[in-house]
């Protein structure tokens, strides 16, 4: 829709009005227009720049600040707003050389806190440190500065104690109450935390909403919410960082639904508005489910300076999940200086094994091995280290080597798994067993390895011993089976069955069916029972049991429209070329009821699988790659079948 033009004596007024109503977007079009006939207004450049600032779009407010000061070269100030800019769009060369050409000296001070802005942003403390140390004691500034000081030093408890008094001194703020959720959460305390958020949240609700907290991105009929923009308002409440906060607590504690919702219920935004924080958990988080977008985002923030400095780390993580090891490789050599910067030695060293693994897996296992060493003998000086303060019954010093020695579990796990990883390829269980037996005096408690060992037991048909493992986890867990990996499930049932236990297998497939019926939303199909009579109709495919095994594969996929997906239809479909592969070298006979079974199933998934593609790339968007669909793959199935038959 076309304005009406402003007339000419109502320009400043106009302009003015939109700043006092935080409408920058449109005293930016007017101030544009004008610069474009006076592109040296003072006036103009001026009010360009705060808005442009306050809309949070840091790099043109630099470039106009940076204009204003070679219009106006002796006003210092300008200056000033020209080093803020360049701070916040983490240009901080060039912030550091602007900082040298204000002589102004009653901006001294406050030209020394933006250099001690600069250095802390750059993570260096020392220089950050000197600098604060020339500012005035009653400074505004400078006692959040010095509690942010001590937080990047890890010294939490006396950086909560600095916000807290700077919160008593000039009454609540919520960048401040963020500040101290922040330090207890650095601390794992995440009670207290999720406390301070919830008031930042509730504070937020109450005082602002036309913020739209808690308007989810799908609103009635799938309209968008309306964005809220990046207003100065959304930025005094500290709404964006208590929800990435809440976000990072859920993901943690390994609640995707609540970390989920807690990016959802965040002030709504376009994408192009948002900031690389939430960017970045919004890729964590949906990665399971959007793993193309995901990569997307990730990238796009590695390419951004600055970007979080956990995205680097993630990145290669998520490659070396989803197996892109090249890709890994290749963002290592790119971005050399990150990794010295955001990883480490540790951290690089199980990386490049892993890495290594898929070229030279000898290399990678002395690499493993090495780590191994290095990890175990951090265990042992932490196990010494808790079993001294218990005998001198310090209670404080067991509790702080308690979690030392939870963390430094933690770090070993990966590498124990790396390592294991590389015979478990090879199918050489017998040492992927061994590799774990010589961890167990560390990790014989620590759930994932106990999986693991199960795991290994499971595939040299050690059935006893890995229900062993498997039950007690299981038998936790009945509360919420669903919330179990369908493969353990599974693999318990099979491992029932081979001991002829077929009632208990019996019982577990009722709760699980149990459970899946309690589901309430049709949008999220559940595959649990599906997976379990999958691996048993596999089972007894592979012990040549086809008839039973198929029937049983076809059943596990009933209703076809729910149950029938890309990994689903991936497992069923190489029994059914086993099944072919057998047929045709005239092994076995299939009776005429089966074959009718199979190509009737055969039929109703060519009708179920049009859009079902049957590869999935987390790399490439569906769009732009021709799709090979269930329905074809039927199709072709059943044509071999019907040859079979005649």
């Amino acid at each position: 829709m076309n304005r009406a033009p402003i007339r000419e004596g109502d320009i400043t007024k106009t302009v003015y009005s939109h700043i006092k109503e935080q409408q920058y977007d449109q005293a930016v079009k007017i101030l544009n227009n004008e610069l474009q006939n006076f592109p040296t207004s003072r006036c103009a450049l001026s009010l360009l720049g705060y808005c442009y600032y306050h809309m949070q779009d840091f790099h043109n407010a630099a470039q106009t600040y940076a204009q204003l000061t070679q219009v106006c070269p002796d006003v210092d100030e300008y200056k000033v707003y020209h080093v803020q800019s360049l701070i916040k769009a983490g240009v901080f060369l060039d912030a550091s050389e602007v900082c040298t050409t204000i002589e102004n000296t009653e901006l001294t001070e406050r030209v020394n806190l933006l250099q001690a802005s600069i250095a802390y942003s750059q993570d260096e403390v020392m220089l950050a440190r000197n600098l604060l140390e020339t500012c005035s004691p009653d400074a505004e500034e400078r006692q959040v500065f010095e509690g942010a000081l001590l937080w990047k030093e890890k010294k939490y408890v006396e950086a909560m104690k600095l916000f807290g008094d700077a919160m008593n001194t000039i009454g609540y703020q919520a960048d401040l109450s963020y500040n101290v959720a922040l330090c207890f959460y650095s601390q794992k305390q995440y009670g207290p935390a999720l406390k301070h958020i919830a008031e930042i949240i509730e504070r937020g609700v109450r005082d602002h909403p036309e913020l739209s907290v808690g308007a989810l991105s799908e609103g009635v009929g799938g309209l968008q919410a309306r964005s809220v923009g990046n207003t100065t308002v959304l930025k005094e409440t500290a709404l964006v960082e208590a929800f990435n906060l809440k976000a990072a607590i859920e993901y943690v504690m390994k609640n995707m639904e609540g970390a989920k919702d807690a990016l959802d219920d965040m002030p709504p935004r376009d994408e192009s508005e948002l900031d690389a924080v939430t960017l970045h958990n919004q890729a964590l988080i949906e990665m399971d489910d959007k793993p193309t977008e995901g990569f997307r985002k990730l990238n796009f923030l590695l390419g951004q300076h600055p970007s979080p400095p956990e995205t680097f780390v993630n990145l290669l993580l998520l490659y070396c999940k989803y197996s892109y090891y090249d890709l890994a490789a290749d963002i290592l050599a790119e971005n050399a200086e990150l990794t010295y910067k955001n990883m480490n030695p540790q951290d690089f060293e199980f990386l490049d094994a892993l890495i290594l693994a898929q070229s030279s897996p000898e290399e990678a296992y002395r690499r493993f091995d090495s780590l191994t060493a290095k990890h175990i003998e951090a265990l042992r000086r932490g196990t010494k280290h808790i079993q001294d303060a218990r005998k001198n019954r310090d209670s404080n010093a067991v509790k702080k080597h308690l979690a030392e020695f939870d963390a430094a579990l933690s770090n070993y796990i990966p590498v124990l798994m790396g390592q294991a990883k590389i015979y478990w390829d090879m199918e050489h269980y017998s040492m992927v067993e061994k590799i774990f037996r010589q961890s167990a005096e560390f990790c014989s408690e620590d759930e994932s390895w106990k999986l693991n060992v199960a795991h290994i037991f499971f595939m040299q048909e050690k059935y006893k011993e890995c229900i062993r493992y498997y039950e007690p986890f299981v038998r936790r867990h009945t509360e919420n089976l669903l919330g179990v990996t369908a493969i353990i499930l599974a693999n318990l049932c099979v491992a029932y069955v081979m001991t002829s236990a077929n009632e208990e297998a019996e019982e577990l497939m009722k709760l699980v069916e149990q459970e899946e019926e309690k589901v309430e939303d049709p949008s999220k199909p559940v595959y649990h029972l599906c997976i379990i009579n999958l691996v048993i109709g596999t089972l007894y495919c592979t012990k040549g049991n086809f008839e039973f095994g198929i029937s049983r594969i076809i059943k596990s996929l009933e209703p076809y429209e729910r149950k029938i997906g890309v990994d689903t239809w991936y497992y069923a479909k190489r029994c059914f070329l086993a099944l072919g592969e057998t047929l045709g070298k005239n092994m076995i006979l299939l009776k005429d009821e089966a074959f009718d079974e199979i190509i009737d199933f055969l039929d109703a998934a060519a009708t179920v699988g049009k859009s079902i593609s049957t590869t999935i790339s987390p790399l490439e968007s569906p769009e732009n790659t021709p799709k090979r669909t269930v329905a074809t793959e039927a199709r072709l199935l059943k044509r071999f079948f019907l040859k079979m038959r005649d």
